[in-house]
């Protein structure tokens, strides 16, 4: 017997509105809203606050050298850093609440904040 032979129609229902909560609540679970505002750091400190509808570019110095920092299109970005691996240039465009590079040899990071806050496996 095949265990196709085992499921009733209740059980198709039962997997069917699952799935669907599922499917509902996963998008739920993790919005921050929308990005406004992206807030950078210097040794753990709040160094500036960056409004992300005005593009900018903002220097931040570090014990290891000046990171730059740039915000174009409600987006931004580590465009240099004197670490040695570059991580968080290569991190990219942040565009969404949450999303953070960290340059940690030069304790500079970036993060963007929404309207409400963002949680993660860390603030969870």
């Amino acid at each position: 017997m095949r265990w196709l032979d085992f499921v009733r129609p209740g059980d198709w229902a039962v997997a069917a509105a699952g799935a669907g909560l599922v499917a509902v609540s996963f998008p739920l679970a993790f919005q921050a809203g929308v990005a406004e505002k992206a807030v950078v750091k210097r040794g753990g400190e709040v160094f500036a606050e960056l409004d992300l509808g005005r593009d900018r570019r903002i220097d931040v110095p570090g014990p290891l050298g000046t990171t730059t920092i740039a915000v174009e299109r409600r987006r931004v970005r580590v465009v240099a850093d004197p670490g040695p691996r570059q991580y968080c240039v290569r991190q990219g465009w942040l565009e969404r609440p949450g999303e953070i590079a960290i340059c940690a040899p030069n304790q500079v990071s970036v993060q963007i904040k929404g309207n409400r806050e963002a949680y993660d496996s860390l603030s969870y």
